[in-house]
């Protein structure tokens, strides 16, 4: 019972602990009896085996995860039972007595295993668990040194530095280490930006405290360069000059506006961003979603409903006068995305003002307008716009965007899927047209998708002469990959609508193309079953055809073959013999074993 209790893992150790070989017999039985007394010697018994098995000469990580593991859960069973009767007795000597052990089995581990990045980090994971801060402190020397190119070890450890052992001089040390090896890491740049950032803040705070309680400073330093987070600036001077592109920067703002004291460092940012940047999208987006935050431009205070509606009104107002510089300085497609995604942001918010709302459709309908005649408007958001149109009950604005998109995407599938649907949700009589429009557009190997929806959309609009017509003119035009998909469709098809008489004519006329599919006849069998007179001269027939096809590469038909003649009322099991005759001739390599094992079980009543 009790090494089931410690064989479990209530930590997640993946294959990421191991380690050294010390004595399993470490802490004295006497010592435990209290704790675990009816099953020390299980214990004892337990880490003994353990213990072995990391002394030999061929080391298994997984040894050594086990015996972590294994500890750790010793570790914490204790813990929940002095919980539990309250008894402290000797408790530093047997807890310190496994916690230094487990460490141990650990630097064994990662010393033998250095590459194995989970396994340092499980370490680490102990050691904060256990609060063993000077052991953490080791660990993340030998891992950095041994694991240099991972910048987020070194972040790892410099946010363990600031946040827990509350030492910005080591966490700063840690991150001019780590931008040593990794002189471009926008992620390393942005968290010691943060961390400078939090240091300022932190010694703003103490200086407050201070000064509150009328204490002398006179032996404390408080730099005001650190205070107005001028070691954040200079780290961003730097980094500017080395990353390019407009998401670092817009990073760095937006950690630059969690912090109050930080007004004239996010104006630098942002006039560098505006300088640098001016032809990308994102610096416009940025700019746009800014007066959102910048609140009304009047500074009375609304109270009511309706004057919250306006200044929100007007912010949005704003944002868009905005976008609409933008999209004439910058007249892209990616601009005219940020543009449109805006519009559908705030049109899908939440609001209980039926005008504003109006406002927003209206505004957003008229951006996609806009967008579509500057021919700069992105396929993917056409699917939107129409979504858009359906939902404001305006279909026949719909159907002539429908149009436009695939005047101007005609090789596109997706579009003009998009465009069919609008036609097949409206009921609208050019359905067929479009679909033969489609079908000469779009290249012969991605028609799949239209000739699923033509076929979907016939059977259950179209007369059955029609639909029939279609799948004979289907299933001469498609390429042969895509005639096996559709015999099963047409073969069902058929089978619901014309009966067991008329599913057959179409296997006859079907079977005489190429290729064909094993599952085409099984079908075929399938239907044959299910009739109430299954007669065993057509099931012959079919296995006959698919075996002249299929003979020589799978064993089950045979099987099945035998199987129908030795269970069916008009059967011949004397015909069995021939049949088992032919497979052994046709079959070939390993399924000529495969078939006479499996015959053998059926003989013998097994299958």
């Amino acid at each position: 019972m009790y090494e089931k209790c410690c064989a479990r893992s209530p930590l997640a150790l993946r294959p990421l602990l191991v380690a050294p070989g010390l004595r399993a017999a470490a802490v004295r039985p006497g010592l435990l009896r209290t704790l675990i007394s009816p099953p020390r010697r299980a214990v004892l018994r337990k880490a003994s085996a353990l213990e072995y098995k990391i002394q030999r000469r061929a080391l298994r990580k997984e040894d050594f995860i086990n015996y972590i593991q294994y500890e750790i859960n010793l570790l914490e069973l204790i813990k929940k039972r002095r919980a539990r009767i309250g008894y402290s007795f000797k408790k530093d000597e047997i807890e310190n007595s496994i916690l230094h052990r487990v460490h141990c089995l650990f630097n064994r581990a990662t010393g033998k295993w250095k590459e194995d990045v989970q396994l340092w980090l499980s370490h680490v994971a102990f050691c904060k668990q256990w609060n063993a801060k000077h052991q953490l402190s080791k660990v993340f020397s030998s891992m950095l040194a041994i694991h240099p190119n991972k910048p987020a070890l070194w972040i790892m450890a410099a946010k363990w530095e600031m946040e827990t052992q509350l030492s910005s001089e080591s966490a700063r040390h840690l991150f001019l280490r780590a931008l040593r090896f990794h002189p471009e890491c926008p992620k390393l740049y942005q968290e010691y930006f943060r961390m400078e950032l939090m240091n300022a803040e932190k010694q703003r705070k103490e200086k407050k405290e201070f000064e509150r309680a009328k204490m002398d400073l006179g032996e404390f330093n408080y730099s005001e360069e650190i205070l107005n987070g001028e070691m954040a600036r200079i780290i961003y001077r730097d980094a500017a000059q080395k990353i390019k592109g407009v998401e670092f920067h817009l990073a760095v703002l937006s950690i630059a506006k969690l912090f109050d004291f930080t007004q004239d460092l996010q104006k630098e940012i942002l006039e560098s961003l505006q300088a640098k940047y001016a032809d990308d999208p994102l610096t416009w987006d940025y700019m746009a979603h800014r007066e959102l935050e910048l609140g009304s431009v009047q500074s009375t205070k609304r109270t009511t409903k309706q004057m919250k509606v306006s200044e929100m009104t007007q912010r949005e107002e704003r944002c868009c006068a905005v976008f609409e510089e933008a999209v004439r300085a910058v007249p892209t497609e990616d601009m005219w995305k940020c543009y449109i995604t805006f519009c559908l942001e705030r049109y899908n918010r939440k609001t209980n003002s039926e005008e504003l709302k109006q406002k927003r459709l209206e505004r957003t309908l008229s951006v996609f307008s806009k967008a579509h005649e500057s021919s700069l408007l992105p396929e993917a958001l056409y699917k939107q716009w129409l979504q858009l149109l359906l939902e404001s009950n305006l279909s026949e604005k719909a159907v002539e965007v429908a149009e436009a998109a695939t005047k101007r995407f005609s090789l596109s599938v997706e579009t003009w899927q998009m465009r069919l649907q609008v036609l097949i949700q409206q009921k609208s009589d050019d359905v067929t047209q479009c679909f033969e429009e489609a079908i000469k557009h779009v290249k012969s190997k991605g028609t799949l998708p239209l000739w699923t929806l033509w076929v979907e959309w016939s059977e259950g609009t179209n007369s059955k002469e029609d639909t029939e017509a279609l799948y004979q003119v289907l299933l001469l035009c498609l390429v042969w990959f895509f005639l096996v998909l559709f015999f099963f469709s047409f073969k069902d098809w058929t089978y619901r609508n014309g009966g067991y008489k008329k599913v057959k004519r179409v296997f006859t006329s079907l079977s005489e193309n190429r290729p064909l599919s094993l599952d085409f006849f099984r079908k075929m069998i399938q239907i044959e079953k299910e009739q109430e007179s299954c007669k065993m001269l057509h099931l012959r027939e079919y296995y006959e055809r698919a075996l002249r096809e299929f003979g020589s590469t799978d064993s089950d038909l045979w099987l099945d073959y035998i199987k129908e003649e030795l269970s069916h009322p008009q059967g011949k099991p004397e015909n069995c013999g021939s049949i088992h005759w032919r497979a052994m001739k046709m079959l070939q390599g390993d399924l000529v074993e495969d078939f006479i094992s499996k015959y053998t079980l059926l003989q013998t009543g097994h299958l």
